[in-house]
């Protein structure tokens, strides 16, 4: 076995110029049925496509032949989690933070250097089809045996199935109770299982997409922290090896092997010493007697494990040890492993940015069987697939097959999706003819426009490529094949299949049935926007002659078809807003008043340009709506019983409360996420940002929701103990992402609400202004807010005490000689615990290092070391030993901050000493790590 990391794979920070580029972790890896390529998804939002050729040849890889870097992809706004190639090879699907799954496919022309990058693409991958309907984060997706179905699954909860060929959505599966981080399908076809953070693994039947079984006993002490879930079915559909479950009350890290039918788990892989992240079955099956048959007695399959203790392990079911233990090979935990096709080699990524690869000899993987064993032996289990949707295909028709293909574009006749079954009208370009199309019918393999929205993607002419699944392997013309569905046995030379499959030209990567240029009908790898933009008149498509001639419409939305209206805003008079619920005798001094009510109130949803939620109270009160608008154009719309005081809206959801009390919550599509909230008053604060919606009403009771959660952060609380004694008022208030409540009280302190401590703390106060040397007031200008922190943000409101209010001090006033260095300091420990109260990472870490100065400028050694050890925790302390230190803090490493505060004490002339003797501690419990 060979093992290599290639440094030229990485996904890397380009916003950094220099040596000093960073590596930005890599979260999938996936390779093409050919062997040829790999595919990368990572946190620089990109998709990027590596030959494997370089990787496994030294020779390759000094030459720069094939080209290392084949192309990437951009399409994606957020982290991209995982990458796919379907089975035939022709596509490829990708899923992100973005909530979007992206299906991309070959197109030659699309080669050349990448818009505003230095980067240039050998080959040309355009996004056929963007797939909305996740509403978090894409974690996992698998296709299906045969490319009948892909399955996506999130942070949502939610499992979609959508079709291999007409990529529309088939069915949504709900029943999971936790984030969803893996999918695997059966190799029969006959079911589909996930494994969620609800601690457990469902069993889908494909045939009705029922709940075939869910098995929850491995994975009852499971912890929640895992990046992914992802397991992995045996090549001979008789185990599903699940990772992060646990033996001995969750002491020891094992991987679950789930046996088929009877849907328990007898076997544990132990050994891992963290929680395992991701397994991986080699995709052939393995004959414990080389030279027997192929029966269920002979048969055991090779799996590999990526675990977070920073190792992977390779494992035959034949053997109770595992052929090997890679310990450390990486710097940071295993997100996603993936063998080759020929089942000689591993690749798997790291979150420190870097690809392994692990190269076997056949003689270390003995008794490796073709694929056509593997065939015949799965059709003992005698499971008949649906039938395919008419007209569609992954095969070559054989009178086709021989013959090179004309230049196709593909769309519905009337018949599409109605009784007659689905069915494509090919449309065939004329060479001779260029002012003509005309349309026959041709069964084929093609990909319609799966969305009737003028935004959908349409795919390119090269779409129209078939494949034979049962094909033989390779040749080696220097082009992207399909998938080889057989390989040699053992007695074939080391590396003999790889080197067919990997040898490819640079400037002629497309395939074997590549579309000739200059046809009349227009490749159009995307909306109609981007063929208009081109050199003249844009040629006439499928899709301008679907409907007799007639484009397809929007899709139907409640409320679409009304144009967006101009509403005069004002305020409605003679109708007084009353404190619902709270009876007059009862009613505190301190109930807060009710914003006025207006005809029309609006605000932009959070994070976009256009979308802008409204809301439409009628003077005469006998129409109350809410509106979701872009542009001019209405997106969805509904009718209240109460007029509406106060609105709230960011890309998770739409919020309205009303006159009544009541608190309404939407999907971005208008469905309603939530019963709809009874609060018993009016609010007086209303906001919301992110999965965090935030109620003030007028009775003065405080609520918190976390939307996506449908859940409240902590339960309601009264903000009247802010407004003792009688005359205070609160001046603004707003929430956190993390739910956590900050509010400004006209005493001159903000403040928020601790869950853990169930009460409410200051997050700041103006008197640090009578002599903090840290208090910076109201800085700058509002125009540079943005770029300082929400505590910084909120001292900024703080303006300095005027004479007569709480906290003012006369500037010749007489002051204790300790004064500005106890306030000095007890003001940046305040900042800290606020900065952690609101989530604000950065900010924690500046005013950390300048508390560290403080005290080293001061010499103030007790105080020094009682934060080296709050930073540094137990001496004895390991990764997944000990639960009772955290070793973080914000997303930060506490021993990663140390080193710095470190270097902070080092330069002072009074704590050198200290910080070097914890600077070598420090590197001692690093390397004992």
């Amino acid at each position: 076995m060979r093992f290599t990391k290639p440094a030229w794979v990485a996904h890397k920070d380009t916003s950094i110029k220099g040596d000093q580029t960073k590596r930005l972790s890599i979260f999938s890896v996936h390779v093409h049925p050919d062997d040829s390529r790999i595919a990368t998804g990572g946190l620089d939002a990109k998709v990027r496509i590596w030959s494997t050729k370089p990787i496994l040849n030294e020779v390759s890889e000094l030459s720069n032949k094939p080209p290392k870097a084949l192309c990437s992809l951009t399409m994606h706004t957020g982290p991209v989690l995982c990458v796919r190639w379907a089975h035939s090879g022709r596509w490829l699907a990708s899923g992100s933070d973005d909530q979007i799954v992206m299906i991309w496919d070959l197109d030659p022309s699309a080669k050349g250097k990448v818009w505003g990058s230095d980067e240039v693409n050998v080959e040309g991958w355009k996004p056929m089809k963007r797939l909305p309907g996740h509403e978090s984060d894409v974690t996992d997706l698998a296709w299906s045996p045969g490319d009948r179905y892909l399955a996506s699954v999130g942070l949502d909860s939610q499992v979609i199935v959508w079709c291999g060929f007409t990529l529309e959505r088939l069915r949504k599966l709900d029943s999971h109770n936790g984030f969803v981080k893996g999918v695997c399908w059966d190799p029969v076809g006959e079911f589909l299982a996930t494994q969620s953070d609800d601690r457990s693994v469902k069993i889908w039947r494909t045939t009705d997409w029922g709940l075939e079984a869910e098995v929850r006993k491995p994975f009852e002490d499971s912890p929640g922290s895992t990046f992914f879930r992802r397991l992995s079915w045996s090549p001979d559909g008789a185990h599903i090896t699940a990772s992060n479950a646990t033996n001995n009350k969750g002491f020891v890290f094992i991987a679950a092997v789930i046996s088929r039918n009877t849907w328990t788990s007898e076997i544990s892989l132990v050994g891992h010493e963290n929680t395992v992240e991701v397994a991986c079955y080699n995709p052939h099956i393995f004959l414990r007697d080389p030279d027997g048959e192929v029966k269920t007695s002979n048969i055991c399959s090779v799996v590999a494990l990526g675990a977070d203790d920073r190792s992977v392990s390779v494992w035959q079911t034949k053997s109770a040890r595992p052929i090997i233990v890679a310990k450390e090979a990486f710097d940071r935990q295993i997100m996603d492993l993936s063998w080759s096709w020929d089942g000689l080699t591993l690749y798997a990524v790291s979150s420190d940015g870097t690809l392994g690869v692990f190269n076997f000899d056949p003689e270390e993987l003995e008794g490796i069987a073709p694929f056509s064993a593997q065939k015949q032996y799965l059709h003992k289990f005698g499971f008949v697939p649906p039938p395919l949707p008419e007209g569609y295909s992954h095969t070559v028709p054989s009178q086709l097959a021989a013959a090179p293909m004309p230049a196709q574009q593909t769309g519905f006749d009337a018949q599409a999706n109605g009784h007659g079954g689905e069915r494509i009208n090919k449309l065939v370009a004329k060479r001779k003819d260029k002012k003509r199309i005309q349309p026959t019918s041709i069964p084929s393999a093609s990909v319609p426009e799966a969305s009737s929205s003028s935004s959908a993607f349409r795919p390119p002419l090269s779409t129209s490529r078939v494949f034979d699944e049962p094909m033989p392997p390779p040749p080696s013309s220097m082009r992207l094949q399909p998938p080889p569905f057989s390989v040699s046995g053992p007695s074939s030379p080391p590396g003999s299949s790889m080197q067919m499959s990997s040898s490819f030209a640079a400037q002629d990567f497309s395939f074997d049935v590549d579309m000739e240029r200059g046809m009349d009908v227009r490749i159009e790898a995307l909306d109609d926007s981007a063929s208009a933009a081109g050199k003249g008149k844009r040629k006439a498509s499928a899709a301008d002659l679907m409907d007799d001639g007639l484009k397809p419409s929007r899709p139907r939305t409640l409320g679409g078809d009304r144009p967006r209206e101009q509403v005069v805003v004002k305020e409605i008079v003679g109708r007084t807003t009353a404190v619902v619920g709270v009876p007059n005798q009862w009613r505190p001094s301190g109930v807060l008043s009710v914003p006025p009510l207006l005809t029309y109130l609006s605000v932009k949803v959070e994070g976009s340009e256009d979308l802008v939620f409204e809301a439409k109270n009628s003077e005469n009160a006998d129409n109350f709506e809410v509106v979701l608008v872009k542009g001019k154009q209405t997106q969805w719309l509904d009718y209240l019983p109460s007029a509406v005081l106060a609105l709230a809206a960011t890309q998770v959801y739409c919020a309205c409360a009303t006159e009544d009390g009541s608190v309404n919550v939407y999907s971005p599509q208008g469905r309603r996420l939530m019963p709809t909230l009874s609060l018993g008053s009016p609010p007086a604060f209303f906001d919301g940002t992110k999965c965090a919606l935030m109620a003030i009403t007028a009775s003065g009771m405080l609520y918190a929701w976390n939307v996506k959660k449908r859940s409240t952060f902590f339960p309601p609380v009264s903000v009247q103990p802010l407004l003792e004694p009688p005359g205070r008022s609160i001046l603004s208030a707003f929430v956190r992402p993390n739910g956590a409540p900050v509010i400004q009280v006209s005493n001159g302190v903000a403040y928020s609400y601790d869950t853990s401590l169930s009460s409410w703390i200051k997050l700041s106060e103006r008197w640090w202004a009578a002599g903090s040397d840290a208090w910076q007031g109201r800085q700058r200008a509002n125009s540079q807010v943005a770029a300082r922190g929400v505590v910084s943000c909120i001292e900024g409101e703080l303006r300095n005490p005027r004479p007569g209010e709480e906290g003012y001090v006369e500037p010749d006033q007489a002051r204790p000689g300790w004064w500005n260095i106890a306030m000095t300091l007890g003001h940046l420990e305040t900042k800290l615990h606020a900065a952690k109260s609101v989530e604000s990472p950065q900010e924690f870490k500046q005013v950390l290092l300048v508390y560290a100065k403080k005290i080293a400028d001061e010499g103030f050694r007790g105080k020094a070391e009682e934060l080296i050890k709050e930073l540094f925790g137990p001496v004895y302390w390991r990764p997944g030993k000990d639960d009772s230190w955290s070793p973080t803090v914000l997303g930060f490493s506490k021993r990663d901050l140390l080193r710095e505060v470190l270097n902070v004490f080092a330069r002072s002339r009074t704590l050198t000493k200290l910080a070097m003797d914890w600077q070598d501690t420090l590197k001692k419990a690093s390397v004992d790590e």
